[in-house]
């Protein structure tokens, strides 16, 4: 489903990620926060520019440094487990879809069908449905993602998240191109632990938040931390099969929503995949030593030579 909820002169504040399964009454619930807030706690509707002023942009560079950490800083089962999901999505086809769910897509296809895969492959993969209640400021809702659960030699067990349509939670509205900048520098898929889920949620409050002030707006509450956390905090349910029916075989045609965004997906991995290879440093511990060139060719030896000081 994609919820949007446009304010005047067309801007998006709110919409539901692609993927996503708003219940009529969170997405009711929602759509009158908007309402209350864009009425009454939105300042400096004079204020429309998007550039970036001076102090702000110090703040976002600064946060814009810790996603390429964060991004490094994973586990290697993480980082194993992130190869064979990017594997998998880029092998599942759109005929791969008309086999998961008969009647309607509501746009959980392609998630059972990475579940699907993930399980033939051995992961205890399962699609998890979260609900929360509203409380406070903070508005109910419920969202779908994937989870693997790994099961360490002690006994115990870790979950790892995946989210097909992370950058989507952290779209703002008038957002400065700094801001822009740091939220195409995050994963596409994201796939790891909630404490490192974390990380990027903090990162990702606080550069709305700097973004949204420059243009004198204040956060709005489906982008606070707290409300970001339940999506993937919130009590849920684990569901395997998502209509029994089709484990006989039975065909759909309608996925054009669920065939869309693979589509956009697919891209989407595959040129960060190329981009990450391109920032990948030269490995060049097989020309450190230089005894196996030929002396006599003294111009590629002092070549390599200088290749390897340039690099170092």
């Amino acid at each position: 489903m994609d919820c949007r909820v446009c304010m005047a002169g067309g801007d998006v504040w709110m919409r539901g990620q692609i993927g996503g399964n708003f219940s009529h009454e969170s997405e009711h619930d929602l759509a009158l926060m908007v309402t209350d807030f864009w009425e009454n706690g939105s300042a400096g509707a004079e204020s429309w520019c998007s550039s970036d002023s001076d102090s702000a942009l110090s703040d976002l560079a600064h946060l814009a440094d810790k996603i390429p950490f964060y991004k490094r800083s994973v586990a290697q089962y993480e980082k194993d487990l992130t190869s064979v999901v990017h594997s998998l999505i880029l092998s599942i086809s759109e005929n791969d879809l008309h086999f998961v769910k008969s009647g309607p897509c509501n746009a959980s296809c392609l998630k059972f069908s990475l579940v699907k895969l993930l399980r033939l492959s051995g992961y205890d993969a399962a699609v998890c449905v979260a609900r929360w209640q509203g409380s406070g400021k903070v508005p109910g809702g419920d969202h779908e993602y994937i989870d693997v659960v790994n099961f360490n030699n002690s006994g115990s067990s870790e979950r790892l998240i995946i989210d097909l349509d992370f950058r989507s939670h952290f779209e703002i509205a008038r957002a400065v191109h700094s801001y822009d900048r740091i939220l195409n520098s995050l994963p596409v898929v994201y796939v790891g632990s909630l404490t490192r889920m974390k990380q990027f949620l903090q990162v990702m409050v606080e550069a709305a938040r700097s973004s949204l002030k420059q243009n004198s707006m204040p956060l709005p509450p489906w982008r606070s931390l707290a409300y970001l956390q339940a999506k993937w905090q919130s009590p849920y349910q684990r569901e395997f099969n998502l209509d029994e029916e089709n484990a006989n075989g039975a065909y759909s045609s309608d996925h054009k929503q669920c065939s869309g965004q693979l589509k956009m997906l697919q891209s989407l991995l595959q040129s960060e995949i190329e981009a990450d290879r391109m920032l990948k440093p030269i490995n060049t511990d097989h020309i450190m030593s230089l005894d196996f060139l030929p002396l006599s060719n003294s111009f590629l030896y002092t070549l390599t030579r200088e290749i390897v000081r340039m690099l170092h």
